[in-house]
C-alpha cells in the first residue's frame, strides 16, 4: 500500500530540509524555493488535504527529495 502525503506534511519535510516559503496565492497555492537549488516548487491544496500522487511525483522531481524516504 502506497503513503499518502498531507499537504502539511510535504511543507514540514520541505522546510527541514532547506526550502522556504517564498509566495503564497490565498490559501491553497504556496511557492517554495532553496537557495543553493534554484528551482521552485508549489504546493497545492489546504493543509489538511491529501497530495495526489502526480503532485508529489512532480515536487520529487523539482526538489530531487524522495517524499517516500521521510515516511513514518
Amino acid at each position: 500500500m502506497k503513503r499518502v502525503f498531507k499537504v502539511k506534511e510535504v511543507i514540514k519535510i520541505l522546510i527541514d530540509q532547506g526550502w522556504y516559503l517564498a509566495r503564497q496565492n490565498g490559501t491553497s497555492h504556496r511557492q517554495f524555493k532553496h537557495q543553493t537549488i534554484r528551482r521552485t516548487t508549489t504546493v497545492d491544496g489546504r493543509l489538511s488535504e491529501d497530495i495526489s500522487i502526480d503532485n508529489l511525483k512532480s515536487m520529487e522531481k523539482q526538489t530531487g527529495l524522495r517524499f517516500k524516504d521521510f515516511a513514518e
